[in-house]
Order: C-alpha cells, then sequence, then structure tokens
C-alpha cells in the first residue's frame, strides 16, 4: 500500500489484511514496484495529494503501474487521482480516465459523510462515505457502482486492472471486507 502521506493508512491496512492480504505500507518505489498488488488511499485534497504523489515519482510509478495492467485499487482520493482535473485545486489529475472531479451538487449536506446505498450488479449495498467531490467519467462504462446524494454519482470504477470506489470499504464493516476480498482474490 502506497504511503503519500494523505491516507488512513492504518485503518486500510488492517481491513485489507482481514481480506486475505499481506500489506506493506511503504513510499518506497522499489518496494511497491515488488508487490503483486497497488492500493492508493487517500483523504485530503486533491492538490496536495497531486504534489505529494510528485514527491520520489509516486505518480509515475502509479501511471506505469496501472499501464502495465497490474492491480490497482484506490480508496476515495485514490481513485480522483486517476482522472485528468480536479476541480477543487484547479491541478492536473494522472489522466488515466477521461473526466474531472467537482465539488458535489444539490440540496444536500456536503461533505458527504456516512452511510448510503450504492447500486450495483442489479442490487443495493450500503457503504461508508466522507467527501465532497467526485469524479465525472466521460465513459459511463468504466463506472461499476452508482450513488445518490444531491446527485446520481460514480460510487465505483471498474475497468482493466483498476478497482477504485469513492467510498471507504476499511470503514464499511462485512459488505467493505467482502468487496476488498474480492480484489484480494482478483
Amino acid at each position: 500500500m502506497m504511503d503519500h502521506s494523505m491516507g488512513n493508512l492504518r485503518s486500510v491496512a488492517k481491513a485489507i489484511e482481514a481480506a486475505g492480504a499481506t500489506v506493506v505500507v511503504t513510499a518506497d518505489p522499489h518496494e511497491i514496484s515488488r508487490s503483486d498488488a497497488l492500493c492508493v488511499p487517500g483523504q485530503g485534497i486533491f492538490g496536495r495529494c497531486m504534489t505529494a504523489l510528485g514527491r520520489n515519482g509516486l505518480g509515475e510509478l502509479v501511471t506505469g503501474w496501472v499501464e502495465a495492467e497490474r492491480p490497482y485499487l484506490g480508496i476515495c482520493l485514490g481513485m480522483q487521482i486517476l482522472f485528468e482535473f480536479g476541480g477543487e485545486s484547479g491541478v492536473a489529475g494522472l489522466g488515466l480516465l477521461g473526466g474531472q472531479v467537482t465539488r458535489l451538487e444539490g440540496d444536500v449536506p456536503i461533505p458527504h459523510i456516512g452511510w448510503n446505498e450504492v447500486e450495483a450488479n442489479g442490487g443495493f449495498t450500503y457503504f461508508y462515505f466522507d467527501h465532497s467531490y467526485v469524479p465525472r467519467p466521460t465513459d459511463d462504462a468504466v463506472v461499476s457502482g452508482w450513488c445518490e446524494h444531491g446527485e446520481r454519482f460514480a460510487a465505483s470504477i471498474s475497468t482493466g486492472s483498476i478497482t477504485a470506489t469513492q467510498f471507504h470499504p476499511e470503514k464499511s464493516g462485512d459488505d467493505g471486507i467482502s468487496l476488498l476480498k474480492g480484489w484480494v482474490n482478483a
């Protein structure tokens, strides 16, 4: 798991371990490169995250990782950085997915904090959210789950080797662990 100084690393690491994986938390690109899979969690501001990824070549590492179709899990900010642009900070993202990240809209409390329904695979599951910004993919085909909070938005992405969630599976109880087990086992 990548330590870019902007995530709830301990709880994510524990959840991925509960899903059956051995987790190494590091900012060392060489250590990360030797891993079987990469998780990039994140909480905070898009621009600060992109600055943090610029240190030690971590942004280039993520880009190379995804381009090589190695298993990638992005959580919250780890999902948002995959897109072309972050409106919160007016900063370019990694551009691995088409679209941008903008503030949630609607007459609802923002930030969106708490449990909410995600529609995926013809069913509904509750996951825990804590965010004010959402990705707006140019291609809805990459969206694997949708959520409503003031507006309909992409709650999860699945394309190629990328699995990414706007919600926090590590804070989402059994359903979050189940999602993580699916990623670990894949």
